[in-house]
């Protein structure tokens, strides 16, 4: 029986077990990671604030995977049918040359080395809400409001909030994506940890006036993919455009708009609807841009001050592991502070179960080009051959990264 199905006390603890130490714990980010963090720590009977820079809980994105592990943890929050009921499951994925004609259809499946019928692919904003759901009523959310500074101490960790106000909190979590303010404060600068992947992109959403239905388009030339991905019958198109790039520019395009001009300049003289695309980029409302890249620490923790997700162990969106990578690190996060009175051995005994996992999703993205933006001609036509003799999920040897952990039963005074 898992602690999400078992009986619960008044006091919120498991029934028949020893109350786990209660903390008052702050999140940082309310995006995917921090809600399904802070429905398992009020799980174990902790008090948990969540504060976001947005002004509120944030839909629409593309559409993500939740695979393997993963799905055991959203069964295991009472979500797995809301989430089935919400999924998407594209029908195909077509590959386009230059000029706009097909190299290939196959099984999104295929590629991406999931289950049909059994993983899940779902809009990343109806994800976002089901968590947000589930906690809402449980959990202190400060939107449009961040950390300004952080202070460590023998007796917690004292925070003051960009909005004002000082509060002391037993633990703080640091679940604001790749581009963490916490890890910042508390680990450096994010170059440190940075592992640029060698691609750019920008994301955004536009009228579905192509045609598509529950499908991915792809066009391909050396080092530039112009994809569209419906996502329903009707209604917007998610766009992306992504392209290779040498060196990761740290220091500019901080704005999506800064994106716009570079980004056209790259797609000059780019074949199928890719003019059309680049007109939509500088209308669109939600346009999202940055860098591929990875984010690898030496550790996870130090003091009092945590970091799951994104925030600790991005892997990058050619995974397709980013969202199963947060909902397993989240609960075992948790987990591990559910058994350890001590938090010191609570957040190395997170790390050291989470971590082998992490990596193997990790080391999916190797060094050389990525399988799906090839940047040299001779690496588009060995993914193109590759492509027309798929045509079912290829056999895995072993167990595959994204099920490489077996997801343990946390129990409270055990």
């Amino acid at each position: 029986m898992t602690p999400a199905e078992a009986p619960r006390t008044a006091t919120g603890t498991t029934a028949g077990s020893r109350p786990a130490p209660r903390r008052k714990v702050l999140i940082s980010g309310a995006g995917i990671t921090g809600p399904a963090l802070a429905y398992w720590l009020t799980r174990y009977g902790h008090t948990v604030t969540v504060v976001e820079k947005a002004g509120a809980p944030r839909g629409g994105g593309y559409p993500v995977d939740v695979r393997g592990t993963a799905l055991e943890v959203v069964r295991r929050m009472g979500l797995l049918p809301r989430l089935r009921d919400a999924r998407i499951d594209s029908r195909r994925f077509t590959f386009l040359d230059g000029d706009g004609g097909i190299v290939a259809a196959v099984d999104p499946y295929a590629l991406g080395g999931g289950a049909a019928g059994r993983d899940l692919e779902i809009r990343r904003g109806d994800l976002a809400e089901a968590l947000y759901a589930a906690v809402r009523d449980e959990v202190e959310f400060r939107f449009d409001d961040t950390i300004d500074t952080l202070d460590q101490s023998g007796h917690g960790v004292d925070i003051t909030f960009r909005r004002g106000g000082e509060h002391t909190f037993a633990l703080v979590v640091g679940a604001d994506g790749t581009h963490s303010r916490t890890r910042e404060l508390v680990f450096g600068p994010e170059e440190r940890f940075h592992r640029y992947l060698g691609y750019c992109f920008a994301g955004f959403t536009l009228p579905n006036t192509f045609g598509l239905s529950r499908e991915i388009v792809m066009w391909n030339t050396p080092g530039r993919a112009a994809a569209l991905y419906a996502v329903a019958d009707d209604g917007d198109v998610h766009a992306l455009l992504n392209f290779a790039r040498p060196r990761p520019p740290f220091d500019a395009f901080r704005d999506p708009a800064d994106w716009l001009d570079p980004v056209a300049e790259v797609f000059a003289g780019a074949g199928w609807e890719v003019p059309r695309l680049i007109g939509a980029m500088g209308e669109a409302g939600d346009l999202f841009a940055d860098v591929v890249a990875q984010i690898r620490l030496p550790r996870w923790s130090t003091g009092r001050v945590a970091l799951v997700g994104d925030a600790a162990y991005a892997p990058s969106f050619l995974t397709g592991q980013g969202t199963s990578l947060a909902l397993v690190g989240a609960y075992m996060l948790a987990g591990c502070l559910a058994v350890e009175t001590d938090p010191a051995e609570a957040l190395a005994a997170y790390e050291r179960r989470t971590r082998p996992f992490v990596t193997a999703n990790q080391d999916l993205i190797g060094d050389g080009d990525a399988l799906l933006f090839p940047t040299t001609a001779g690496g588009l036509r060995r993914r193109n051959e590759m492509l027309r003799a798929l045509r079912t999920a290829p056999a895995t040897a072993g167990r595959p990264a994204h099920s490489a952990l077996t997801l343990p039963v946390f129990t409270p005074g055990r």
